[in-house]
């Protein structure tokens, strides 16, 4: 499986809700169980206004695989938005307020029956 590092920088300051998560866990893992190849990738404080840069650069995140992102240099909060772009159509789905500070782990599905994105945190 192939697990690349990327940095996000969040060059925006936010209030803290909460201490945040100490430098050894600044990294999320965001593991693709969806069934399709993910194109891009944001990962942007809850506070924030926009979704800042695409975490994949030009890279995918393939069915299956994981992608480890090094948010240690990134804004000082613990909450924190996902979004996601499909790249068979486009799609965008994002998910909001996931606390990084008590998790290191997100894993992404598809319902083909349902049509719907489910993001599981641990």
């Amino acid at each position: 499986m192939r697990m690349p590092i990327a940095s996000a920088f969040m060059l925006a300051a936010f209030t803290v809700v909460s201490a945040p998560a100490a430098a050894s866990d600044e990294v999320l893992t965001v593991v693709n169980r969806t069934g399709y190849t993910i194109a891009e990738m944001y990962i942007s404080p809850s506070a924030a206004n926009d979704w800042e840069e695409d975490v994949l650069y030009s890279d995918v995140l393939d069915a299956g695989d994981a992608w480890r992102i090094d948010f240690s240099n990134s804004a000082d909060t613990c909450w924190w938005d996902v979004k996601v772009v499909y790249q068979l159509d486009g799609e965008e789905v994002f998910w909001r307020n996931f606390n990084f500070c008590k998790i290191s782990r997100i894993e992404l599905y598809y319902n083909n029956n349902t049509g719907e994105s489910t993001a599981r945190s641990n």
